[in-house]
């Protein structure tokens, strides 16, 4: 996932707030009231997938086209969620469901509304927003920590095994990327240390020496990084797509790590509008979503050039710039231990303090599994 970091102000802020919200023991899930979980017509053996498979070729689950069906809510319910941006290929199959009316066969009505994530989620635990398509960024970590009753609820997507979204360096003379060290560089990204991306950040300094405290940040605008990377202001940095094809096959620069393919690294928030007041809407809305992308975007949907065309005109983007970048692997599903690896990644940082929150604070994997008919 790719939504704007906080700064250090805005998550003290959010903690303060959150310190008045009613939040849940945390031995228990945000919707833990037991509900009847039925099965699926469409949604089988595939529709679900072992949260402790981490491997990089999982499949991701999927159900036939079409599934689950809708089962539209016995009163119309009006939704507001906030996400980062509109034009991002990871928003499109929220996009493809209002301008398809898939939420509208539910009985709902979505309205999406441009929010970053530190300004959202005091709104989402008060209830004046209902969901937030974004990802368990620090800002949310310490929200909870200081009571926001908020889960993360259902992924997003990962990356496409051809996607070189992520860290790239600056070779020096002989170097090669087996043998680049990060330790004491500059490195340049539009995202900041609060964000999601710190996890494989990580991971990849880690494998070239080096720790976040090693590294010197330099925040830049998106049109920057590459500029600053190629002009010599900064040794490495983090290019999303379409970005890193400017420098892919260019022997002066070498690809060290992106996001881990499998494992998807936001999706959507709910606060206690859907966790507790109204699941059955909550349970809607990712029925939704989740036909949406087993409808489609099941596959490499950008073979389709009539639909990447639809896409790139309902993202407001430039077709052939969506065309040049593989397809994302759209997962509703989230891996365990997805949130322990990212509040290692905030603690390194120096973001988040104090003992990590349990999987089961953070995450609420049961009304996904409702949507498609799993029973644990």
């Amino acid at each position: 996932m790719r939504p704007r970091t906080a700064t250090l102000a805005v998550l003290l802020a959010a903690l303060a707030l959150g310190a008045g919200c009613a939040a849940p023991p945390p031995d228990r899930a945000a919707s833990a009231t037991p509900r009847t979980v039925r099965p699926v017509a469409g949604c089988g053996t595939t529709a679900w997938t072992d949260p402790a498979d981490l491997a990089r070729d999982r499949a991701p689950a999927r159900c036939a086209k079409g599934a689950p069906a809708p089962r539209p809510l016995r009163a119309h319910r009006t939704l507001t969620v906030a996400t980062g941006t509109l034009n991002a290929e990871y928003v499109a199959p929220l996009r493809l469901a209002v301008a398809r009316g898939e939420f509208a066969k539910e009985g709902l009505d979505v309205r999406l509304k441009v929010l970053p994530t530190p300004e959202a989620l005091p709104l989402l635990a008060k209830g004046e927003l209902d969901a937030l398509w974004a990802a368990p960024e620090a800002a949310v970590v310490n929200g909870v920590n200081g009571g926001f009753d908020i889960r993360w609820v259902a992924g997003n997507f990962s990356p496409d095994p051809r996607s070189r979204s992520g860290l790239w360096v600056r070779l020096k003379p002989g170097q090669r990327a087996a043998t680049a060290s990060l330790e004491g560089t500059r490195l340049g990204t539009m995202i900041g240390k609060g964000s999601v991306i710190m996890y494989p950040m990580t991971t990849s300094l880690a494998a070239h020496h080096a720790d976040p405290g090693s590294v010197a940040f330099q925040q830049l605008g998106s049109s920057d990084v590459l500029t600053a990377l190629t002009g010599g202001g900064v040794d490495a940095a983090w290019l999303l797509d379409p970005v890193w094809r400017q420098v892919d096959g260019d022997r002066a620069y070498a690809f060290l790590g992106g996001q881990p393919q499998g494992e998807p690294l936001g999706g959507a928030l709910y606060g206690p509008n859907l966790l507790q007041r109204d699941p059955d809407a909550g349970v809607a809305f990712l029925r939704a979503y989740i036909r949406t992308v087993n409808t489609y975007f099941a596959g490499d949907y950008k073979a389709d050039k009539a639909f990447a065309g639809e896409l790139a005109r309902l993202l407001g983007v430039d077709g052939k710039v969506l065309a040049s970048v593989p397809p994302l692997r759209m997962d509703w599903e989230i891996r365990k231990g997805t949130t322990d690896r990212l509040q290692r990644a905030y603690r390194a940082a120096g973001i988040t303090r104090g003992a990590a929150l349990p999987e089961n604070r953070l995450v609420d994997r049961s009304l996904y599994a409702e949507a498609v008919g799993h029973r644990p």
